[in-house]
């Protein structure tokens, strides 16, 4: 077996939560899915099966299916195809609602299986994407954070074994070993921001700096930790300023740390605040020095207004189906 693939087994034997067995594979028949599976099935044999999420969205999905179903009859991986509904809605971004549906039925068919969680085929290459397109939006330490190698998402966990491996060895080891994967035409359809990185950006930061997908992701790490660090001060400082927060407790601190746990709260109650909103919160929170001071700002698709000593949020009504 590759190198880098044989570095799954020792990534879950390091790691300091051990993937439940069976454990679920999400297989879109693709290059990066197809070595994950055979990787996953060669470490656990007969404990692993394979999810492929069907979207509808593309003439050559059944295609796809058709080579899922040859590489798991050969690999003796059972199969499940989930049939999902990934249309958007007007002003929603494609991708974004593909993923949203994706994930969803796969934490579905994990807890129908009984499955201990999904392994994701994410591999280096996408790590740096992700990292570009935050850097590209001027995203803060969430986004720069990358995509982590463990998350749970509906009550599932999911896993990223292969962040540390190269898109190019996967393929390279596929192809040696002449197993059929599907290349997705979409992924060359530079109409799409992280396809162009992929095209354009990629060789040049490899030929400029060869080490690039190793130190950017040690700077995805170092900005995780930092979050991690700024949860812990929020969460303290929202215990210590109260629920709903107490205006006259936020001026107390510092003006960062005021941002971070209203970030924190207003996350809480399901609201991204853009940048310039949390800056004019701010604002007005500071000139909130009399009793007669309003506050009723738009932030997300809500208000933040003043209620007496403390603020409150309240989520834009809903319209009716």
């Amino acid at each position: 077996m590759n190198p880098a693939l044989a570095g799954l087994t020792a990534l879950f034997t390091s790691s300091p939560q051990l993937p439940q067995l069976p454990i679920g594979v999400a297989y879109s028949g693709g290059a990066d899915s197809t070595a994950l599976l055979l990787a996953a099935a060669h470490r656990w044999p007969g404990q692993v099966q394979a999810l492929h999420i069907h979207h509808g969205l593309q003439a050559a999905a059944d295609d796809f299916v058709r080579v899922c179903e040859t590489v798991c009859a050969s690999a003796k991986v059972p199969l499940q195809v989930v049939h999902v509904d990934a249309a958007h809605a007007p002003g929603e971004s494609p991708e974004d609602a593909a993923r949203r549906a994706r994930y969803a039925a796969l934490a579905a068919a994990a807890k129908q299986q009984g499955l201990g969680g999904v392994l994701l085929g994410q591999h280096a290459d996408d790590q740096v994407e992700t990292l570009l397109l935050a850097l590209s939006r001027g995203a803060g330490l969430p986004g720069l954070s990358a995509m982590a190698a463990q998350f749970e998402r509906a009550g599932v966990l999911f896993y990223r074994p292969l962040l540390q491996t190269t898109a190019v060895s996967l393929r390279e080891w596929l192809l040696r070993q002449q197993q059929p994967f599907v290349d997705d035409p979409t992924n060359t359809d530079e109409r799409y921001t992280r396809n162009r990185i992929r095209a354009r950006l990629l060789p040049a930061l490899a030929e400029a700096f060869p080490q690039f997908r190793a130190t950017f992701a040690r700077s995805a790490q170092h900005a995780a930790q930092a979050q991690l660090v700024l949860l812990d001060v929020a969460l303290q400082d929202l215990a210590a300023i109260g629920t709903p927060p107490a205006i006259q407790a936020l001026q107390a601190l510092s003006s960062p740390r005021q941002a971070n746990v209203l970030r924190h709260w207003l996350l809480q109650q399901q609201a991204t605040p853009s940048a310039a909103q949390l800056d004019q919160l701010l604002r007005q929170i500071a000139a909130c020095t009399t009793r007669g001071h309003r506050i009723h700002l738009k932030v997300a698709s809500g208000h933040v207004t003043r209620v007496g000593a403390v603020l409150h949020y309240s989520a834009a009504a809903k319209k009716a189906g």
